[in-house]
């Protein structure tokens, strides 16, 4: 009897250990693919107002874009590294 319970709590190790193993790479696979969507866009509309788009580029630069005029703003966000006051950017082409 000792010899038969020694085997199947070694075979219930090794299952766990293999379910616990599948979980984790799911886990890490689902967060992998969720960081290399690309820029997450959220679109704020206000009837009568400009149409804008908030564009985070990743965790610490987001975008805001005018789509009518094609100003955009955008602002860094970290402590204790670079501005974290909004600046305005030039428009690409008026460089």
């Amino acid at each position: 009897m000792n010899k038969s319970f020694l085997s199947i709590s070694i075979i219930f190790f090794g299952i766990s250990i293999i379910l616990g193993s599948w979980f984790v790479s799911n886990a890490l696979k689902d967060i992998a693919f969720n960081q290399h969507l690309g820029a997450d866009t959220v679109t704020v509309t206000q009837p009568g107002e400009n149409e804008w788009e908030l564009i985070v580029v990743n965790e610490n630069n987001i975008i805001l874009f005018n789509t009518i005029s094609g100003e955009y703003w955008r602002k860094f966000i970290e402590s204790g590294e670079g501005p974290t006051a909004w600046e305005k950017s030039p428009l690409p082409w008026e460089e």
